[in-house]
């Protein structure tokens, strides 16, 4: 290169070649040359090498290059906030603008960007503030960036979209794409309507995709095609990203046909080995019935699929309890293959934690992701950390992280008072709730499913009917069926059954299983089987395949001693070859989980769990526990002794899985137990006395909640 005589003319048409193409090889050899040169020391060109090293995700050598920068500009300091923005770092971007004498439109703009890739709302809104206090002009990209920013605030984004206009800001389409992902995300979907209808010919590809995604949210599938078929009409240009939103409409409506018919138009139309519609066909799949064969042959299809492409996988799989140890056997292969997860990898391989309920693998996961180092979005991966460890029956820990965090979104809070609310601390969950309201945190439909069902839990019928006002009325957010199915449980649970009738049947929806599911379970606990025999009915019009109001329905003949009903039951049950899931607890102790079911003989260890389990059983029946034989699901009629009824309930899977645990853990240690159906009333019985026999703190989850055995007590107050 000495051999040819560089002129600056020269110099800067190839650098910036090099920028544009990306081309980091030629661009350091000219680095090189700049610097050993004579050529001057120019900050034109050295800017350049700035950006040219951001572009290539060069961000140590970027800040080099800036750093030797001897008269940086205001765009010199723009590439270099840009280059911060583009690594999630907006804590260095910010220290670098604060150091700019004049920071210029630009400047905002792309720190504003940054704030708003992080959810970041209240610096993003801060700056934005400033910026028109300063007398700085601005533009739609300001606009837009700050909408998105502020996004969660629906309040926020109406009064940003009333200022936008008054600016005449309007012909934006990055401003009004904003607006509309703005609107539907908080349910605004008419507001987003209109604006998509009123941008007229400034719509861009995006504002055609943020349409066809609001449509998705809104269960508007038809719409959602629709909109597509009229993009192919007019000819626009249809993409990876659109293509992936019409896959979007038909996952938020569970359309799996609709979803499969799509899949097959892809295929002729060559996108399906693509990573972004490859990612939207693995959510269709994984969310519409968890067909994860079908998430697994598209997967194997893609020739290199990229971090989304597995993440998506291990979203898939976590999505599945069944398949939760599938998702960290996934996320293990992802790092073998070279890939380094971020703070998505990190939040689902979390929660397949989570629904494992393994503490150990839960905190192996914390581990890793303080090994990391992960500074994007990390508030995500705490609100994950937050959900494991209460899930995991560490309340405690999990109100130790929250408290640690630096920062909290809405997220954070709605974990926390979902955990509370799960372990039958309602008091905690609304002193909780409350604190979230006074940091001027908006509250979501999310955060009113916890808060209602934290009062249910508790029987705090009069607060729970003030919290679903409150919904209505103060956060204009219109209750969905779930806060109705809650609603009927607060009420049922209180032995109100008349009145959660009629709510049914007033609601704004057609009620689902979940609420004819809600009473049902009510009808359980005060013994209505009339009402019952009708919620039954009903779930099983919605869902035959379902066995439980089968089960309900047969446990609460035996009750009744009703014998013929029970029978008949059992008949539909067979004759329709509807299968009844088996009762399975489990434990974890050294790292490895221990599973077992009524009368299990396959555990090695059991000759000793079912020799201390006798000795433990005389010791409980000697302090108060007696037999609850209705239990035992035996006829009267049928010749079965008061022993042999003894024996049945002896060896229940959660009992089993309790001596095990007694038996392989030291004096005090306290015992952790899952049940994948509801806890049976004669084991919540026992598990109370030899909590207090055995001075032992002992934690069951079932299907519904925590029970918390400490000295004879349950923390439900046997109100469950």
């Amino acid at each position: 290169m000495n051999q040819i005589s560089w002129n600056l003319q020269n110099f800067r048409q190839i650098l910036k070649t090099c920028v544009d193409r990306r081309d980091l090889t030629t661009g350091k050899c000219l680095h090189t040359v700049y610097i050993k040169s004579l050529l001057p020391q120019l900050t034109y060109i050295s800017n350049h090498f700035t950006l040219l090293y951001s572009k290539c995700g060069r961000l140590s050598a970027a800040g080099k290059a800036f750093a030797a920068t001897a008269e940086p500009n205001v765009f010199s300091f723009n590439v270099m906030i840009a280059a911060y923005a583009k690594e999630s770092l907006p804590h260095l971007a910010r220290h670098l603008f604060d150091k700019i004498p004049e920071p210029d439109i630009v400047s905002y703009n792309t720190l504003i960007s940054a704030y708003a890739e992080c959810g970041d709302a209240s610096p993003a809104l801060e700056l934005f503030l400033g910026m028109r206090e300063s007398g700085l002009g601005m533009d739609g990209f300001t606009f837009s960036a700050v909408i998105t920013a502020c996004s969660d605030d629906v309040g926020l984004v109406k009064q940003l979209h009333s200022s936008a206009l008054s600016g005449g800001f309007h012909g934006y389409a990055s401003m009004n794409n904003s607006l509309i992902s703005g609107y539907s995300k908080n349910g605004f979907f008419h507001d987003a309507e209109r604006v998509f209808s009123e941008m007229g010919p400034v719509k861009d590809e995006v504002s055609w995709n943020s349409m066809i995604v609001a449509y998705g949210q809104q269960r508007e599938g038809l719409k959602a095609m629709k909109l597509y078929q009229e993009m192919v009409r007019l000819e626009l240009y249809v993409d990876m990203f659109t293509l992936a939103s019409v896959l979007s409409a038909f996952t938020s409506m569970e359309d799996l046909i609709g979803g499969k018919q799509f899949h097959s138009q892809l295929v002729k139309m060559g996108f399906h080995r693509n990573a972004h519609v490859g990612s939207g066909l693995i959510d269709l799949y994984s969310k519409c019935g968890g067909h994860m064969s079908d998430c697994r042959n598209v997967f194997d299809e893609m020739p290199d699929p990229d971090l989304v492409l597995w993440n998506t996988m291990i979203s898939g799989y976590s999505l599945n309890e069944e398949y939760s140890e599938e998702a960290l056997n996934f996320f293990k292969q992802m790092q073998r293959a070279g890939n380094f997860p971020d703070d998505c990898s990190f939040v689902c391989a979390i929660s397949a934690s989570s629904k494992m309920s393994s503490p150990s693998q839960g905190r192996q996961m914390h581990s890793l992701v303080i090994k990391s180092d992960i500074q994007s979005n990390r508030v995500s991966i705490n609100n994950a950390l937050v959900a494991m460890y209460s899930k995991c029956g560490n309340l405690q820990e999990a109100r130790q992280l929250f408290d640690r965090m630096p920062d909290h979104n809405n997220v954070s809070f709605n974990s926390m008072i979902a955990g509370y609310a799960q372990h039958g601390l309602g008091a905690e969950s609304l002193i909780l709730f409350e604190k979230m309201l006074e940091k001027k945190i908006a509250p979501t439909s999310i955060t009113f499913v916890s808060v209602i069902s934290a009062c249910a839990h508790t029987g705090k019928v009069e607060d729970g009917e003030r919290y679903f006002s409150l919904m209505k009325e103060i956060f204009k957010i219109e209750p969905e069926a779930e806060h109705y199915a809650c609603m009927i449980d607060l009420l049922g649970r209180a032995g109100k059954l008349d009145e959660a009738e009629r709510l049914i049947y007033t609601m704004p929806y057609t009620p689902n299983v979940m609420v004819w599911g809600s009473l049902l379970r009510a009808c359980r606990t005060h013994g209505n089987i009339e009402l019952a025999e009708k919620a039954a009915n009903h779930c099983l019009h919605l869902d035959p395949s379902n066995a439980a109001p089968y089960v309900t329905m047969a446990h609460m003949y035996t009750m009744d001693r009703r014998w013929d009903e029970v029978a008949r039951v059992k008949k539909h049950m067979k004759d329709k070859s509807v299968k009844r899931r088996p009762g399975c607890s489990w434990i974890e102790i050294d790292k490895k989980i221990h599973s077992f079911v009524a009368e299990d003989k396959s555990h090695p260890m059991r000759e000793e769990i079912y020799g201390f389990w006798e000795k433990m059983w005389e010791k409980i029946k000697k302090a108060g526990y007696v037999p609850d034989f209705k239990w035992a699901s035996v006829r009267d009629d049928c010749g079965v002794t008061e022993e042999e009824k003894e024996t049945i309930l002896r060896h229940h899977s959660e009992k089993l899985a309790v001596a095990f645990g007694l038996l392989s853990t030291k004096e005090g240690v306290g015992l952790l137990v899952m049940k994948n159906l509801r806890m049976c009333g004669d084991c919540h019985n026992a598990i109370k006395v030899v909590s207090d026999v055995a001075q032992r703190e002992i934690t069951v989850r079932d299907c519904h909640r925590f029970h918390h055995f400490r000295q004879g007590q349950c923390s439900c107050g046997d109100f469950w």
